[in-house]
């Protein structure tokens, strides 16, 4: 029974509806994941620049996604409700940009599409996130959170499947000539635009939300603490800008270590590594978070705290302990992911079936049948998604993620163990379990942590700790497998299994529950 003025629990078709959006979501994503290498590769690129040029993705969404989170909370329509016109506005944009892609014809333009691409599925995925926070009471958003898992996963097998038949299925073409994009990725792309927007569409329209005031009211009737559980007290304009000077001369210091490494005179102390230019945009971030805080501390000094920018600023420096916990078994998780998203094509073409050339029939086929490993990998997702509701009861959700994630290190593993591609289905089963895990469990945690009325800009915030590890994955991965594996991809592997090692270990420091936004009720 319902208690009055709590949250009441949604039947399994609200959560289906409210959740449905996603399938056209990952469908978005995994197309975007499983082929804009290949198109790059097509159009001209080289293994080596892959990561650089993949810097998109993550960087739009350290953008966007904070950026749509605040908006999205302060955003209230009767009609249309607070997320889902975010929803619709970015499938919109997402669809255009996915029939747009396979039609690159340099690749310039197929670097410029992916960036409005990634932008546009980061401003609908953003709210989804959120949408769970608001319209679940807590005894339900594990299952909110596995029921996106689970349209995540099917979302990707449909998309990671869609080259694969419509070649041996439906018999289109494979192969184009050099320097254009294969049919088959062609009607992949259309034929997944349109279902991201049918998808999303479905949700918007068989969904309501809560109003502000009913947030409020469930909120203070559950004796949640308003003041932003922050747990430390507000950051100094001093404190901003002692932080921000040091991190501006860290990147000052790494973007002349780079300097000096890439000159004809450079210092002994750096040895024969081979420093690409890439690291310049390591510097950038590191030096960038240090004038955020400049910026900061100037605004805090003048007492100009009511805009949008300090607000997500100061959020982020007074997260809950939770949020900070899982902030660093976000970073791993993201790390290694980002890894076999970048690397993952070129890796199997080279290792599994004997081809690098992105013209040759071999590399094609070894891009479609990695594409196929993406539909394993997703659908075994998709079936963990739900085992996890009935998991969860029975385990604490941290020792759950983190068991996921040791499973997942050894799927990245076995990718090198496994030399017969029709086998690679099997590592997919340890790295499904803990893709399916990444993506419910951290949010089904933090939920529970962060106030109703911050949800949107939290989730955004969040986000960041996903952001940040690609970003660092795009400047360092070409790096590290130029230098530690002879520019061979199929090693990036061994990056995301010891990566996957390290966030399992983070897992089992997290707090779970909600206790911390919680006060005694008066």
């Amino acid at each position: 029974m319902t208690q009055a003025g709590h949250k009441p629990a949604l039947n399994a078709a609200q959560i289906w509806n409210m959740s449905f959006g996603f399938l056209g979501i990952q469908i978005g994503f995994e197309l975007q994941n499983g082929n804009v290498s290949r198109i790059f590769q097509t159009l001209g690129a080289d293994v080596g620049s892959l990561a650089i040029l993949w810097i998109a993705a993550p960087m739009t969404g350290l953008i966007v996604q904070p950026i749509i989170g605040h908006l999205s909370d302060k955003t209230w329509s009767p009609r249309w409700g607070r997320r889902r016109p975010y929803f619709l506005i970015g499938a919109l944009l997402a669809t255009l940009a996915l029939f747009m892609m396979p039609n690159a014809p340099v690749l310039w333009v197929a670097a410029g599409l992916l960036w409005v691409m990634d932008a546009s599925l980061n401003i609908t995925m953003e709210p989804f996130r959120a949408f769970v926070g608001d319209n679940l009471p807590d005894r339900q958003r594990t299952m909110g959170y596995a029921m996106q898992s689970f349209f995540i996963g099917a979302g990707a097998v449909i998309a990671g499947a869609l080259p694969w038949v419509m070649t041996n299925w439906l018999g289109l073409s494979n192969v184009a000539p050099e320097g254009q994009i294969p049919e088959t990725v062609h009607w992949a792309f259309y034929i997944g635009g349109a279902a991201l927007l049918a998808a999303v569409v479905w949700t918007v329209v068989t969904t309501r939300e809560y109003s502000p005031e009913e947030l409020a009211n469930f909120a203070a009737a559950r004796g949640e603490d308003r003041r932003r559980a922050q747990g430390t007290a507000m950051r100094s304009a001093a404190q901003f800008a002692r932080g921000g000077v040091a991190w501006v001369i860290a990147g000052l210091v790494v973007a002349a270590l780079v300097f000096a490494a890439r000159s004809d005179n450079r210092p002994a102390f750096l040895g024969e590594i081979e420093v690409a230019q890439e690291l310049y945009v390591l510097a950038a971030l590191v030096g960038g978070f240090g004038l955020i805080q400049l910026i900061a501390g100037v605004l805090r000094s003048q007492n100009r705290e009511s805009s949008g920018f300090m607000e997500v600023v100061t959020d982020l420096f007074a997260m809950p302990r939770t949020m900070r916990q899982l902030a660093v078994v976000q970073f791993f998780s993201w790390f290694a992911m980002f890894a076999l998203w970048i690397y993952g094509t070129p890796g199997v073409a080279a290792y599994h079936f004997g081809a690098s050339d992105a013209a040759s029939a071999a590399y094609q086929d070894g891009a479609d049948w990695w594409s196929l490993m993406g539909s394993v990998r997703n659908g075994l997702a998709a079936a963990a998604a739900l085992g996890f509701v009935m998991i969860a009861a029975k385990i604490d959700r941290t020792r759950l993620h983190a068991i996921n994630l040791a499973v997942g290190a050894a799927g990245f593993a076995a990718m090198l163990l496994v030399r017969d591609p029709a086998l690679l289905w099997i590592p997919q089963i340890g790295i499904g379990i803990a893709w399916a895990s990444i993506v419910s469990m951290p949010y089904a945690i933090l939920a529970g942590c962060v106030p109703a009325e911050k949800m949107g800009i939290y989730m955004g915030v969040f986000n960041i700790f996903i952001v940040v590890p690609q970003l660092l994955a795009a400047t360092l991965l070409g790096f590290l497998v130029t230098n530690l594996f002879g520019g061979e991809a199929i090693y990036a592997f061994v990056i995301a299994a010891v990566s996957f090692v390290l966030a399992a270990i983070a897992t089992l420091f997290v707090t779970d529950g909600s206790a911390a936004l919680r006060v005694e009720a008066a």
